[in-house]
C-alpha cells in the first residue's frame, strides 16, 4: 500500500496506508500501552487501555484497531487519556489479588508496571474479592483465575498461533473466564506460549514457579541445543555453589530467528543440565575393570599415550589408520572442526565420521555450482509458496511449523503438502497429496519423478495433475523435505527445482548442529566444506601431514573393531554403541574413549571417559538445518566438566603436537580476538587458563581453549562460511551458502542415514535426562488421538 503521512503528538510520521496506529506508533518510538493487543493475533480491543484522541472524533478511539490515513491526527498523551488508562486499571484492580510480593510475574507484570505509572493508588470499587484457589492445568502451565485481566492473549496463542484451540472461554459478561476446553487439563503441545502471551502473572510455568525473581538472575542468550530449528533462547541463570544453575528459558524479548515461539523443548526441556546423572570426574577403567574417578591430568595423560602409542604403532602401514573418531550433532562448529582437524593432523586418520541424521554430503552434491538456492528459516516467514514433502514439522520442527502457520495466517501464502500419513499442518494446505503406500520404489522418488512429468510414477489421478500443475504454476517456490530424501534422490529433486528460477531448498536434519557437523567435515572422505580428503586444495598447507585416502565410515570403524583391527576409538557428545546397535564384544580389544555429558552405552563401555560440558555451558557457532549460523553463549557451569574443545586441546597438547598448529591463536596467526563478547554470564575462563599458557610460554592475548581462535581459519578455508560477524556478535542469525563446491567433487557414498524422529518431548540422549520433558511425555500420552485433518477455521 502507498505510505500516508499522519500527526503523532505533533510530529510528522509516515506508514503504509492501513496500518495500525498501535503500530505505527510503536515502529517511530512512540509507546501505547495495550493488555490485548498482541502483533500479529487478530484485534480484541478489549481492555480499553490503548486509548488516544482523534481530531474531529467525538469519542477517544482505541489504537489497536485505529488505521492510520492521510492527514489525520492523533493525540497519545494528555490528562483526559491519562485519566481514562487509570480509570480502566482501577477497573482491572477491583478484583486483582495484589500479591505482588509472590507473584512470580513480579518485576515483569505490564498491569504491575501500568500501574506504577499511572498512579491508580485507590480504587472506586471495594467489593470483597473473589478468591479461587490456584489450578493445575498440566506438569507445564498453571492457572491463577483472580489475577486474570480477560485480554484473551492467551486463547488467541494458543488457537491463532499454535492452531491447538486447547483454550476457550466459559461463562459470560462479568462472569467470564479463561477455561481448558479439555475440563480441567490442557490437551495441547504444552509450548507455553499462553504463559509468555499472558501480560500478568495469571499463567505460570510448572518448571519455574517460585524458584526465584526476575531480578535475581542474568540473562542469557543462546540456542537451543535440541532440534535442528535452531531457536534463540534466554536462559535465566542463578548462582550455586558449584556453578551457576539454569532457571528457566524463554525467548521474551522476541529476537532472534525465532521472534517470540519456544516449543516445549526449548522452553521447559533444561534441567538435564542439572540432572543427577551428569559425569562429573573423569573415569579410567581400573586392573578389576571398573571405571573409577581420577583427576583430569591422569585421564588426559593416559588418553594422550596411547593414542600416541597406537598412531605411531601403525604409522609405517600402508593401509588406513587403526584409529577411528566419531564426532557429534550437537557440540559447536568450532569443536567439530577441531576434531577432524586434531583427527587428521594428530592422530593420523581419516576414519571419522558421527551419527548422521540426515545426507547433507548429498544436498552439496546436488547444489554444487549453484548459490542463492537454499532457504533460510526467515525465508519460511514470508514465502509466497511452500511445498512440504514428507515428515512432520509439528513433532520434529516447531518452529518451520510455527512460520508456515503464521505465514499462511498473516499473508495468505499457499502450502501444498505430500506425505504418505496424514498431518496436522494440512489444515493450512491449499493442497494436499498423500502418497499411496505399496509403491514398487520408495514412494517420494517416484513423486519426483512425477514432478518430471512421469504420469506412471504414481497413480495419476485427476487430483495428483492438479496438485502438479498448481506447483508448476508457482514463480517462486520453498521446497522443503527431510529425510525420506538421500544420495541419488536429493539429486533428482534439486535437478527438477533448478529448471524454475524461483524455487529455493530446506533440508531438514534432527539435531542443533546435525548440519554444521557435515560442514565442518566429520566424514571420511570429506574434509570442511565438503572438499575432498584426495584433493585438499587449500587445506594442504593448515593440515600438515594430511592423509589423503578416504577413511572408513562409523560402520566400518566398528566392522575393524570386532576384527581386531581398530586400535583406539575417539567418541565426543554421541552414543554409537546404541545407535548402531554395536555387540561390546567388538570393541574388548579397542583402547575406547569417550567425552560426554552422561555415562552412555558407548560411555560404560570405554577404557576412559572425560566429562563433557554440554552446549548451553559453552561458547561457539552452530548451524541449524537451513545453513543459518548463530552464536552460542555460555549460561549455565558444572564444577568438574569441561568444554570438547578445550578437552581436545588437552589430549594434543599431551600427546606433544603443536597447539598452535592446531589452532591459530595469538597475534602470529590469529586474525581478530573474541574481546570476551561471546562469554555470556561467565567470563573467568580466560582467567584460568591464563595459568596454563603461562606454564606453556604461550601469549595469554588470545586462549587456545577459546572455541573462536579457529573461526578465523573456518572462514578462510571454507567458503560457505563468509560470515557476517557483526550480525554473528550482535546474536543475529547469519546465513551460508553450500552451493561453492565443484560439481565433480564429490563422490556417492554408502546410505548411513539413521533419523532419530524425536518428537515434541523427546530429544535423543538429552531427553532421557530431563525430568521436564518425560512428565509432559507421560502427561500427554494420556490424550493421544489421531491427527484431525478438518480446516483450520483461521
Amino acid at each position: 500500500m502507498a505510505d500516508v503521512t499522519f500527526t503523532v503528538d505533533g510530529k510528522k510520521l509516515t506508514a503504509p496506508a492501513g496500518t495500525l496506529l498501535i503500530e505505527a506508533c510503536r515502529k517511530a518510538g512512540i509507546e501505547i500501552p495495550a493488555f490485548c493487543y498482541y502483533p500479529g493475533l487478530s484485534l480484541q480491543a478489549a481492555c480499553r487501555m490503548c486509548v488516544v484522541r482523534q481530531e474531529k472524533v467525538p469519542k477517544l478511539q482505541t489504537a489497536c484497531t485505529v488505521q492510520v490515513g492521510e492527514g489525520q491526527s492523533f493525540i497519545t498523551e494528555s490528562p483526559e487519556i491519562t485519566q481514562a488508562r487509570k480509570a480502566t486499571i482501577e477497573l482491572l484492580l477491583g478484583n486483582h489479588p495484589l500479591d505482588c510480593p509472590v507473584c512470580d510475574a513480579g518485576g515483569e507484570c505490564e498491569l504491575q508496571d501500568m500501574t506504577f505509572k499511572y498512579g491508580a493508588g485507590e480504587s472506586l470499587y471495594v467489593e470483597a474479592k473473589q478468591h479461587r484457589e490456584e489450578q493445575k492445568w498440566s506438569p507445564a502451565v498453571y492457572f491463577d483465575r483472580p489475577r486474570c485481566i480477560l485480554c484473551y492473549r492467551c486463547v488467541r496463542m494458543c488457537g491463532e498461533g499454535m492452531d491447538v484451540w486447547a483454550l476457550g472461554i466459559q461463562n459470560r459478561g462479568a462472569s467470564a473466564i479463561i477455561a481448558p476446553n479439555g475440563g480441567d487439563h490442557l490437551d495441547c503441545e504444552q509450548c507455553g506460549m499462553c504463559i509468555d502471551a499472558c501480560p500478568v502473572g495469571a499463567l505460570t510455568s510448572g518448571t519455574y514457579r517460585y524458584k526465584t525473581r526476575p531480578w535475581e538472575m542474568n540473562h542469557v542468550a543462546t540456542v537451543c541445543t535440541h532440534c535442528g530449528d535452531g531457536c534463540k533462547t534466554t536462559l535465566g541463570i542463578r548462582q550455586v555453589n558449584d556453578g551457576a544453575e539454569i532457571v528457566r528459558a524463554d525467548n521474551r524479548d522476541k529476537s532472534g530467528i525465532n521472534g517470540d515461539f519456544l516449543c516445549a523443548k526449548g522452553r521447559f526441556g533444561f534441567d538435564f543440565v542439572e540432572s543427577a546423572d551428569r559425569l562429573t570426574k573423569p573415569l579410567i577403567r581400573n586392573a578389576a575393570g571398573k571405571l573409577e574417578p581420577a583427576t583430569w591430568e591422569q585421564a588426559i595423560r593416559l588418553v594422550a599415550s596411547k593414542f600416541k602409542e597406537v598412531r605411531d604403532r601403525n604409522s609405517d602401514k600402508a593401509s588406513s589408520s587403526s584409529i577411528g573418531v566419531i564426532g557429534s550433532n550437537t557440540t559447536t562448529n568450532e569443536e567439530n572442526y577441531l576434531l577432524q582437524k586434531f583427527a587428521r593432523t594428530a592422530l593420523n586418520t581419516n576414519n571419522i565420521d558421527h551419527e548422521r541424521t540426515t545426507d547433507y554430503a548429498g544436498f552439496a552434491h546436488a547444489l554444487a555450482g549453484t548459490t542463492g538456492r537454499t532457504a533460510s528459516l526467515r525465508d519460511t516467514q514470508t514465502a509466497k509458496a511452500v511445498l512440504l514433502i514428507g515428515g512432520n514439522p509439528t513433532e520434529e520442527h516447531p518452529l518451520l511449523a510455527w512460520n508456515l502457520r503464521t505465514n499462511f495466517r498473516l499473508n495468505q501464502s499457499r502450502l501444498y503438502i505430500t506425505t504418505d500419513s496424514p498431518i496436522k499442518l494440512e489444515r493450512q494446505a491449499i493442497k494436499s497429496l498423500q502418497l499411496p503406500v505399496g509403491l514398487e520404489s520408495n514412494g517420494y522418488e517416484a513423486f519426483t519423478e512425477f514432478l518430471n512429468g512421469s504420469d506412471s510414477a504414481i497413480e495419476a489421478t485427476s487430483e495428483a495433475k492438479s496438485f502438479r500443475e498448481a506447483i508448476e504454476a508457482e514463480e517462486s517456490l520453498i521446497v522443503i523435505f527431510g529425510e525420506e530424501y538421500r544420495g541419488q534422490a536429493i539429486e533428482s529433486l534439486v535437478k527438477w527445482g533448478l529448471k524454475k528460477a524461483g524455487v529455493k531448498f530446506a533440508y531438514l536434519g534432527d539435531y542443533a548442529n546435525s548440519r554444521g557437523a557435515a560442514d565442518m567435515g566429520l566424514l571420511p572422505n570429506l574434509l570442511p566444506g565438503y572438499v575432498p580428503v584426495a584433493s585438499p586444495a587449500a587445506f594442504t598447507e593448515e593440515y600438515i601431514g594430511l592423509p589423503t585416502a578416504p577413511g572408513k565410515n562409523a560402520v566400518e570403524i566398528f566392522d575393524a573393531a570386532g576384527n581386531g583391527e581398530l586400535g583406539a576409538l575417539y567418541v565426543v557428545g554421541s552414543n554409537p554403541v546404541a545407535t548402531f546397535g554395536v555387540n561390546p564384544a567388538a570393541l574388548k580389544s579397542t583402547f575406547v574413549v569417550v567425552q560426554d555429558i552422561f555415562l552412555t552405552e558407548t560411555a560404560a563401555l570405554a577404557d576412559v571417559v572425560l566429562p563433557s560440558a554440554s552446549l548451553y555451558e559453552k561458547t561457539g557457532t552452530v548451524t541449524n538445518s537451513y545453513g543459518d549460523v548463530q552464536l552460542a553463549k555460555k549460561a549455565a557451569d558444572k564444577a568438574g566438566v569441561k568444554p570438547d574443545f578445550e578437552i581436545i586441546v588437552r589430549i594434543a597438547g599431551g600427546m606433544g603436537i603443536d597447539v598452535k598448529k592446531l589452532v591459530p591463536f595469538g597475534k602470529t596467526n590469529g586474525v581478530s580476538a573474541d574481546m570476551g563478547q561471546s562469554r555470556g554470564a561467565q567470563s573467568g575462563e580466560a582467567d584460568r587458563h591464563a595459568v596454563w599458557l603461562t606454564a606453556n610460554h604461550l601469549e595469554p592475548r588470545l586462549s587456545p581453549f577459546d572455541p573462536l581462535a579457529v573461526l578465523d581459519e573456518i572462514e578462510r578455508l571454507i567458503p560457505a562460511y563468509k560470515l557476517d560477524r557483526l550480525n554473528l556478535f550482535g546474536g543475529n542469525d547469519v546465513a551460508s551458502e553450500p552451493g561453492f563446491v565443484p560439481v565433480s567433487s564429490i563422490a556417492s557414498a554408502r546410505d548411513l542415514i539413521l533419523p532419530s524422529h524425536d518428537g515434541l518431548f523427546t530429544s535423543g540422549i538429552l531427553g532421557a535426562h530431563t525430568v521436564a520433558l518425560q512428565e509432559l511425555n507421560q502427561y500427554q500420552h494420556q490424550f493421544e488421538h489421531p491427527v484431525v485433518t478438518e480446516t483450520a477455521a483461521d
